[in-house]
């Protein structure tokens, strides 16, 4: 890189549902901007974080993970913001789950653009117990694609995550920053506020509640001496309703509790936040409903 020059890009993480693609641009860019669960297909937007150091900024594509079981409007959506991203990108990191191979892993790799570079991160590597075996896997997933490099890492647990920021950096073009030097994410803080709801349904109603579920935010009021929020827990049947409830309503408390205290560590702002339950059959099937809750 040249002295003084400035770089700038967008980076895409594709790969398939759980495969850890938040937490790793999560460990990348030092900060939350894309929610994370145990459950596959937790993120749905094209959610980008932003990284800058010294003459470098990084602008992190975070995709749904593509999605080849179900069908449906909110699955096709998820499916066009995966194959846009990449043709919109400088560099895409395709994310694998160390020691696994899925037919989905397969259907990643033939959309994989051939003109741009793409690195290869396999995650999860701390979770691996023999360490010889990870030889043959490399080498047998990367003879699958040509990719400019291969990273094995850990987001969650900081394995090599700087390693892989230094592949990405050579591959930058020489740009000019598009962000402020201290902007984390092109996000609203309402939409990241409305994330980190949906993530504590995610987490605390574990396999009780489908997929027919999201968060958004109503009202958004900030003064002196705080924010106050409204938001809403959308479900497609009213069966969803006493799941999200809990026995005596401690599910809902505890989701209102951890995602207060998760929008105050992000706007370090004290948090006045209201949720309701709003039942609305079928919306995840209509893409008019979807684009109007900001799936794009």
């Amino acid at each position: 890189m040249t002295k003084n020059s400035t770089y700038c890009g967008f980076i895409a993480f594709v790969g398939r549902p759980n495969v850890g693609k938040s937490t790793i641009i999560n460990a990348l860019t030092g900060a939350k901007v894309s929610i994370v669960s145990r459950r596959a297909q937790t993120t749905r937007h094209r959610i980008h974080g932003v990284y800058t150091d010294d003459n470098r900024q990084f602008v992190f594509v975070d995709t749904p993970g593509f999605q080849t079981r179900h069908g449906g409007a909110l699955n096709r959506m998820m499916n066009r913001v995966v194959t846009q991203t990449l043709n919109d990108v400088d560099v895409v990191v395709h994310v694998v789950e160390a020691g696994k191979w899925t037919p989905e892993d397969a259907r990643v790799i033939s959309l994989l653009p051939k003109g741009k570079s793409v690195i290869l991160a396999i995650n999860k590597v701390d979770q691996i117990k023999n360490k010889e075996s990870m030889l043959s896997y490399i080498q047998d997933i990367s003879s699958r694609f040509d990719y400019a490099a291969v990273v094995p890492v850990s987001g969650l647990r900081d394995i090599q995550i700087s390693n892989l920021m230094q592949e990405i950096s050579k591959r930058l073009p020489k740009a000019a920053f598009m962000f402020d030097e201290d902007a984390l994410t092109d996000r609203p803080m309402r939409f990241l506020a409305a994330e980190i709801i949906r993530e504590k349904v995610f987490r605390l109603t574990g396999d009780e509640l489908p997929y027919g579920c999201t968060a958004y935010v109503e009202q958004w009021e900030e003064n002196d001496s705080g924010i106050r929020i409204s938001a809403c827990i959308l479900v497609e049947k009213e069966g969803h309703r006493p799941i999200l409830l809990g026995s005596g309503g401690e599910h809902m408390k505890r989701i209102a509790t951890e995602a207060r205290k998760g929008i105050e560590d992000l706007t370090e702002k004290k948090v006045f936040l209201d949720i309701y339950i709003k039942v609305r059959k079928g919306w995840s099937s209509q893409e008019n409903i979807l684009r109007e809750l900001g799936y794009d």
